[in-house]
Parts: structure tokens; sequence; C-alpha cells
């Protein structure tokens, strides 16, 4: 008998079961840190934080459904739309819907809730880059494309840091729309020279930093005019001279990381979040989940990030066309640059940036998004077809 050969449309449920691990994982760490904080509130309520975040949740796996079964090539046509949207939501925030929230004004009011327009821009980037790689096809090699793209991305991260402040998200975004670039196009080189001129850049800013700003080495006072993301380097490189400011919050969630030991004191157990750790739901959430599962679970959550990027590659390399490929490639870069800073900063191999780790820490329209992103990257995978025999 002969045997029936046809094509099956598959479906990531790897990716499906790591990504409702990690937002039911996420839900159960906001709550075991935050319930102090809730309890200290004008209205004392242990589960306020995690009422919100829940609330956000359900939003976000409602965007989670709808991108599953929408088809992402229609993004294609909405691109414009989106990334009108986007722009237009960041100039709200100078307006009167523009919300200010322990002295950073960065999100606006819509109502129901606040929404970060940061996020927004993050999935507004990686679908317009995309599309306009597709748009001009091979000719995305000539330099005015390299520039158009260029422009694209640098108009919503200048916009974020010099209208919100926000370094961390504009780094996010201009990351997103350099990977989408690089993978893209075959015209490595200038990529080369980026590199090197970042790496020499750095390196001459640490240098200047070393030999005439930093009290420590240089010898000198600081005065009223070291700045405040200054600060953050200088706490950085001597955390234990700014004990008592900037560097508070990296060095107790430096003994909370130590704390732990290999399998740490246990759910719900950490003496840091005790009001020791500022906003302990929030950027270090992760020292908070190694004070409590110990170097084991912090392991393990970091191998979750793994798997999760590990599956995106799968689906991106048997993507059905080049704008789900580039579509998946830049949610990549999204999880993978934010992660990497997040745990970055907690361990404090870079200076403190206010990155959150995706699904873990506490923040409604992040959550919303980062949804929205897997719905997108899921979408692509029912498309991929498979022979069977």
């Amino acid at each position: 008998m002969a045997k029936h050969r046809g094509k099956t449309k598959y479906f990531d449920y790897s990716l499906l079961v790591i990504i409702l691990f990690l937002v039911c994982f996420g839900l159960v760490m906001v709550y075991s840190t935050s319930y102090y904080s809730g309890m200290k509130l004008k209205n004392p309520d242990p589960a306020f934080y995690l009422k919100k975040q829940l609330k956000s949740t359900a939003l976000g796996m409602a965007a989670f459904v709808f991108c599953i079964f929408f088809d992402y090539k229609y993004y294609y046509r909405l691109a414009p739309f989106i990334y009108g949207g986007a722009i237009l939501s960041i100039l709200c925030i100078l307006t009167p819907l523009g919300v200010e929230i322990n002295h950073a004004r960065r999100w606006i009011n819509v109502g129901f809730g606040t929404i970060q327009p940061a996020e927004i821009c993050k999935l507004a980037v990686i679908i317009s880059v995309s599309a306009y790689i597709i748009y001009v096809g091979k000719a995305i090699d000539k330099w005015r494309n390299l520039f158009v793209t260029g422009i694209i991305t640098a108009i919503p991260t200048g916009m974020i840091l010099v209208i919100t402040k926000n370094l961390s998200s504009a780094i996010i975004v201009f990351g997103i729309g350099f990977v989408i670039y690089f993978v893209a196009t075959k015209r490595y080189w200038p990529f080369v020279v980026m590199a090197v001129l970042g790496v020499a850049a750095v390196v001459a800013f640490m240098l200047y930093v070393h030999y005439y700003v930093d009290p420590v080495t240089a010898g000198v006072e600081i005065d009223e005019d070291t700045g405040f993301r200054m600060m953050r380097v200088l706490a950085w490189r001597h955390p234990e001279e700014y004990a008592s400011g900037k560097g508070y919050q990296t060095l107790q969630a430096l003994y909370a990381l130590g704390s732990g030991g290999f399998f740490g004191k246990g759910l719900g157990q950490s003496i840091q979040k005790l009001g020791f750790i500022p906003e302990a739901q929030n950027d270090m959430i992760f020292s908070v989940v190694c004070e409590e599962l110990g170097l084991f679970g912090g392991i393990c959550l970091i191998l979750l990030f793994v798997m999760m990027i590990w599956r995106f590659v799968v689906i991106a390399l048997h993507s059905p066309d080049m704008y789900g490929f580039l579509l998946v490639v830049g949610v990549t870069a999204h999880i993978a640059i934010q992660v990497i800073l997040n745990i970055a900063v907690v361990t404090n191999v870079i200076p403190n940036t206010g990155i959150t780790l995706p699904f873990i820490s506490y923040g409604g329209t992040s959550v919303m998004f980062l949804l929205a992103e897997m719905g997108i990257v899921l979408n692509v995978s029912r498309h991929i077809k498979y022979r069977h025999d």
C-alpha cells in the first residue's frame, strides 16, 4: 500500500508551555516580592501589586490569543499606522495625558489605567523595520536604505531618550532595529566599524572617569555638576562608597544574591525584599528569585529564557517567508537584550539602568506587549508546514 504524503501545519507547543510557565512564575514572584510593599500602602493590601499585574496579564493574554490567530502578514500593511501610533503615544506624554510616577514622566493615562509608550515602540520597531526591509527587498544593502532604516529606528529611540529620559528602553529599541538590519543585510563591515568605534568610546569614557571624575581613583571631589547618570557610573564602580545613595539598591541586590546560597531560603522567605531593596518587584526581582530559590533557581530561570530563544531561532529558520523571519528575529533581539541587560544590572556587571526582567518583573504595559509579541511568533509558527508520510 502506498504511503500517503502531504503537508501539515506546525504549531510550537514547546514555546507555548515556556511562555505560560514564565507568566505564571512571574505572577508568583510579583506577589512574593511585593506583598510587604503592599502592606506599607495607605490602604494596606498585600495583593495590591498582584491584582494589578493580573489585570494586565489578562489583557495581555487576550492580545496573545488574538495575535496567534491574526495573520502576521497583515502587519506589513499596518506597519506605517503602528509606527505612527507609537510616535504619537510618546508625544502624548507632553500633554495633560502624561503621568508622572516616582519622579519620572513616562506613562500616559488611557482611562482604565496607564500605558508606557516605550513598550509600544519596541513592538512598533519590530514590525516597521521588518516591513521596510521587505519593501526594499534586495536593495536593502544600498546606503540610502541603511540610512532610512537607521532613521526609522533612531526617531523613537531619540524621543524615548529625550522625552521620557529612559535610557534603558532607548538602548533596547535601538538594539532591536540594529539586530534586524544586521541579519537582513549582506553588508557587514559598517557593523564592524560601529563595534570598534563603540568599544573605543566606552574605553575612552572609562579612562576619563578613572583619571578625572572618580573620587577614589582620581582624588577629586564630587561637585554639583556631577550628573545623575555619572553618579550611577561611580556607584557601579564603587557601590560600597555610595551605600547610602546611588549604590544602595545595587548593594542590597548583591546581598540578596549572596545570601540565597545554592538552593535558596525558600519561596517567600527573602529578607532583602522587606524594605531593603527599593521596589523589589521591579528591576531587581532577579535578586529576590536567587535569594529565595538560590543559584539553582536563578540558573533554571536563565535556562528557560535560553530555551525560549532557541525555539525562536527554530521558528525563524523555518519561517515561510522573509517577513515572518524578520519579525521573529526582532522579538528574539528584544527578549535577549532585555534579559542580558537586566541580569547584568542586578549582578553589577554594568551600571544600573532600570531594565525589567521580561515576564517576571512587575509592569502592566510590559507584560501586555510581550505577550502580543509571543502571539506573533506563535502565529508565524502556525504558518510553517512540514512534510509527513
